[in-house]
């Protein structure tokens, strides 16, 4: 099939702008040619009229959960469900993200594989779906952010992660996931705010655990993502070769500049603070939770406009999934960006070009270009205006198939 989608306006990841009077050419799910200028008639091709939207590439949210749809306790939603029951919901969840414009999604530690599961249905065409970039089971240590229950009859697998407390232990637990098909290893280097009974702000990981988890990942060509709350875990996680630090809650100016150094993404995730502190204990969440949540909020604000200001290489993720953080709603963490600091254009950018550099997708989305894969949104009003018209998104494509127009 051989598409052109008339543009009134296409942002341009390049030049950070939109630009008007483009005709995006796309032949299969390819994008073929991007042309400037008044609009021929071209024989053979099915006209898309955007003539009066906004046009830019597809989102990619960096930091969902696919297991997760919000629940005041999504851990405890999860004690009693089958791996049949996650991948369904998986499937209706990751649905609810593409038809709210991100055609691409990493998905940051699920029950049993089956983000893996839902990754490789969605490949194989046997069900549609955005892109996912799967991360298996997390890595965790005894009695962290992984290890969601206190039973001590059972051992060394939770519902949330891979229970592991030496490096060799860690070494074995990546290759498994590699075995299992994941595309990166997702470790909690620091206690968590859902997690009962453990610290945000304490490192979890010793600096030599996770040093040889991230390099056994790198002996793969493999990325690694980290879990971080507390300064010094964020440091030890740096200086350990994780690739993207979430979350980055407490940095300081010495954990920036190790990050500048070591060329480590930010993925900062907003929307899971915002959403805890507006909703609270009184909508069923759990006080702990929200007790946690409000030592580390303002801080976490703090923490991203530094790190943005510095320079420091951030993608977009909101963990989505978390409690009142429902699939389909995370462009929420567009407005947060820019009520933090972020320009406009630039929270548009960290969610195209710069998650799909990160995820090492940028050879294939993340912009309009010719050669790239047809992922293209489109909102009605302008953006920059206003960032808040990102939360209706009016057009998606997805690999040259429209799925909302």
């Amino acid at each position: 099939m051989k598409q052109v989608i008339r543009c009134g306006h296409l942002f341009d990841v390049g030049e950070k702008r939109f630009k008007d009077g483009a005709s995006v050419y796309i032949n299969g799910n390819v994008i073929e040619k991007v042309e400037y200028g008044a609009a021929g008639t071209e024989e053979g091709w099915e006209v898309v009229d955007l003539s009066g939207k906004y046009v830019m590439p597809g989102f990619i949210d960096c930091h969902v959960h696919l297991n997760m749809n919000g629940e005041p306790d999504g851990t405890a939603s999860m004690a009693s469900a089958t791996d049949g029951d996650m991948v369904l919901k998986a499937y209706v969840y990751a649905m609810k993200d593409l038809m709210a414009g991100f055609t691409g999604l990493r998905d940051e530690g699920s029950v049993g594989f089956t983000d893996i599961a839902l990754r490789n249905m969605v490949e194989k065409g046997v069900v549609k779906g955005p892109r996912i970039f799967c991360s298996g089971m997390p890595l965790g240590t005894t009695g962290g952010h992984a290890d969601s229950h206190f039973n001590p009859y059972i051992e060394g697998r939770t519902s949330m992660g891979m229970i592991v407390d030496s490096p060799d232990a860690g070494r074995a637990a990546v290759r498994e996931n590699f075995k299992r098909g994941a595309d990166q290893i997702k470790l909690m280097a620091t206690g968590g705010v859902m997690s009962v009974g453990d610290d945000p702000g304490a490192p979890e990981f010793t600096v030599e655990e996770m040093k040889a988890i991230c390099d056994e990942a790198k002996r793969k060509g493999k990325l690694t993502s980290a879990h971080t709350h507390g300064t010094l875990g964020i440091k030890w996680a740096v200086e350990a070769g994780v690739a993207t630090i979430e979350h980055g809650t407490m940095l300081d100016g010495e954990g920036v500049a190790m990050m500048l150094e070591h060329g480590t993404w930010l993925v900062p995730t907003l929307c899971a603070p915002y959403n805890i502190m507006k909703y609270g204990v009184e909508s069923g969440i759990p006080k702990e939770m929200v007790d946690k949540c409000s030592l580390v909020a303002e801080r976490h604000k703090a923490s991203t406009k530094m790190a943005y200001e510095a320079g420091v290489k951030i993608a977009f993720g909101t963990d989505t999934g978390t409690p009142f953080s429902a699939h389909g709603t995370q462009a929420l963490e567009f407005e947060l960006l820019v009520n933090d600091g972020f320009r406009p254009e630039d929270a548009i950018l960290s969610a195209t070009k710069n998650a799909a550099e990160m995820l090492r997708w940028d050879r294939k989305v993340g912009s309009v270009e010719a050669g790239k894969l047809a992922d293209i949104i489109a909102v009605d009003e302008d953006p920059i205006a206003d960032i808040r018209v990102l939360q209706n998104v009016t057009f998606v494509m997805k690999d040259g198939e429209i799925f909302k127009k």
